[in-house]
């Protein structure tokens, strides 16, 4: 497994940027490292990848230097396996609400007593059996996977002080759509209930010591990074958005 430069950063205090992507694309993944994105998110909960297409594209993010992370149908323990199984350099795990929730999260990323992740020889992260002994991969997959959870609805602020006590999480994301309709404005995080929510619970992230993350688009970006979010991600179509619209500017009327 090789080394994860995006974890790297990240415990560094620095801002890693992604972007994500729903359908099955390697050449976007390579666009997006040399367009000089940090990380891709290969998103299975809401995007039509299969898991042959989420190892394509980690393929491709190896290849082209960039960061692959995963976010996994459910907070299922085997879907969490399936997409670390195909060589993803780590998870970022929906629908966390509670302490237990968060524990069994990294129970299912990490190898060991009592783990919910099983341990076989010749998958991808283990080179197909031809890289480290076992008992090195396992050190070494332990030790570079990143784990993110994601604090989502009105229980997991309520519950976000134990949930960032949880140890070996890398991440603490909120996400701000499930989080407005889980408090009754669908849509609108900019409602002042739910930014108060997502400004409570960033805070509580910061003062654990923790990293937040958040989405962001171009004209929130800054907003998000004065908030203290390391772990930061946009879409492709806020991406591409932009660029069509300046690009169909020119069209003569």
């Amino acid at each position: 497994m090789r080394d994860n430069r995006m974890k790297a950063l990240i415990h560094a205090g620095r801002p890693a940027l992604g972007c994500s992507l729903m359908f099955p694309a390697p050449q976007l993944v390579e666009m997006l490292a040399h367009a000089g994105f940090d990380w891709v998110l290969l998103d299975c909960e809401h995007g039509s990848l299969s898991l042959a297409d989420v190892e394509i594209m980690a393929m491709a993010a190896d290849a082209a230097g960039i960061t692959a992370i995963a976010r996994p149908r459910s907070n299922a323990a085997a879907d969490i396996q399936s997409v670390l199984d195909r060589g993803v350099a780590g998870v970022q795990i929906p629908h966390i609400d509670t302490a237990e929730d968060a524990a069994r999260a990294v129970a299912a990323v990490k190898f060991g007593p009592g783990a919910g992740r099983g341990l076989a020889a010749g998958t991808r992260p283990d080179r197909w059996g031809l890289g480290a002994k076992m008992p090195d991969f396992v050190a070494q997959a332990n030790a570079r996977s990143l784990v993110c959870v994601q604090l989502e609805s009105e229980t997991a602020v309520r519950n976000a002080h134990a949930i960032v006590a949880v140890p070996d999480i890398d991440v603490f994301f909120v996400g701000p759509s499930d989080l407005s309709q889980s408090m009754g404005f669908p849509g609108n995080p900019k409602a002042p209930p739910v930014a108060k929510a997502i400004a409570d619970t960033l805070a509580i992230i910061r003062d654990a010591g923790h990293a937040p993350g958040m989405p962001a688009a171009e004209d929130t970006l800054a907003e998000v990074l004065t908030s203290g979010c390391r772990y930061i991600y946009t879409h492709l179509p806020k991406v591409l958005g932009p660029g069509a619209r300046s690009f169909l500017a020119g069209r003569p009327s």
